[in-house]
């Protein structure tokens, strides 16, 4: 029996070979008489699985040198508060609000910083993106923190800003959680990034931060030992006990997504060239539709996360229902800005995407 298609947000769909191979070796990991879920992390088999998630992880990334990867615990929630624990220094830190993920980091840092608003898209209701040209940067600012993904409002910066053409030396942080390994990164604009990997990366418990080398060792005295980013890079990230096994699904992921190829590429290069063949069919249909409706601006539409309405909303239960019953799961959009919602993270296929479009059009020819 084939499986429905899983349109959840996060913790969302995971390939179907990483999931299969997990199954294969719960029981006995590579001959060790060991499931990952018992090992030591400080034993031999555990730390041939650390270094090689590392190491895959820096090649599919292209990471440089000069930065750090550690794998913590607590989600993207929780580095809204260790971030300015260890990179403010209790000073300004300019935010660009742009949807309900940046709206909680910049509540959580006024605990441990002096937040200032440099740009919000509050006035469309969260559908467009502020211009970088109108961002009011800090000459002071420890840092400047964007979520380059809005789950909820399905806003994506498909570039990300380079700071220095706008006056500002100080370093770009990036909440880059629900669309991480979706597309390449431009390390040179990036001080640190961070995000959960229950979306494109593997099952919830792990969150990664990538943090450049220079950021390191300023670290707020209130900031916890476990959380301070000098310490954790220091012990490689086994300061304290990792999420073993969420590391080890998150390295499978990683050995899945270097093995995909699309258009003479392969791993995230891929990736993103599937990305954005799904989320143009999906789009280019709502926007042909006299039922359904998109709101976000053309220029900064997730590739992730496709927020969108019935201009009926009276059908929205008949919706999910005849959805379901089709095999196409967990569409309901956030409750905070309702109507429907798909997220087509990398282990979503085409064929997923097709066929939600297929019954999308086929429930809109039965409203007709």
């Amino acid at each position: 029996m084939a499986r429905p298609y899983n349109f959840s947000a996060g913790p969302a769909a995971m390939p179907a070979d990483v999931l299969q191979q997990a199954a294969d070796e719960m029981l006995d990991w590579h001959g060790s008489g060991m499931s990952v879920m018992e090992m030591s992390h400080r034993g031999k088999e555990f730390g041939e699985i650390m270094e090689a998630a590392l190491a895959d992880l820096r090649e599919l990334l292209a990471i440089p040198a000069n930065f750090h990867i550690l794998f913590m615990q607590g989600g993207g929630l929780a580095e809204n508060a260790i971030v300015p624990l260890n990179l403010s220094r209790g000073g300004q830190v300019d935010f660009v609000v742009t949807g309900s993920w940046s709206q909680k980091s910049i509540k959580e840092a006024a605990r441990y910083a002096q937040p200032a608003l440099a740009a919000s898209n509050a006035d469309s209701n969260h559908t467009t993106l502020p211009s970088p040209g109108s961002w009011r940067l800090g000459a002071d600012a420890q840092y400047v923190h964007i979520c380059s993904n809005e789950t909820i409002h399905g806003i994506e910066f498909h570039e990300l800003p380079d700071l220095k053409a706008l006056g500002s030396n100080a370093p770009l942080v990036i909440d880059f959680s629900s669309h991480v390994a979706s597309r390449t990164v431009d390390w040179s604009r990036v001080g640190l990034a961070f995000g959960g990997a229950q979306k494109n990366l593997g099952p919830a418990g792990l969150t990664l931060v990538v943090v450049r080398e220079d950021l390191l060792g300023h670290a707020l005295p209130t900031c916890p030992s476990a959380f301070d980013y000098k310490t954790v890079a220091a012990n490689g990230s086994m300061y304290n006990t990792p999420p073993t096994y969420s590391i080890y699904m998150a390295g499978l992921t990683f050995q899945w997504l270097k093995r995909q190829t699309e258009g003479g590429l392969s791993g995230v290069a891929a990736m993103e060239q599937r990305n954005i063949a799904k989320a143009t069919l999906l789009y280019d249909f709502i926007d042909g539709s006299a039922l359904y409706l998109n709101k976000v601006a053309h220029d900064c539409r997730s590739r992730m996360n496709v927020p969108f309405f019935l201009r009926d909303e009276a059908l929205n239960d008949a919706f999910l229902a005849g959805a379901k019953a089709a095999g196409l799961l967990q569409l309901k959009g956030h409750k905070s800005v309702g109507g429907m919602r798909a997220s087509i993270y990398n282990a979503m296929p085409l064929e997923g995407v097709q066929a939600l479009v297929q019954f999308m059009r086929d429930f809109e020819k039965t409203r007709a």
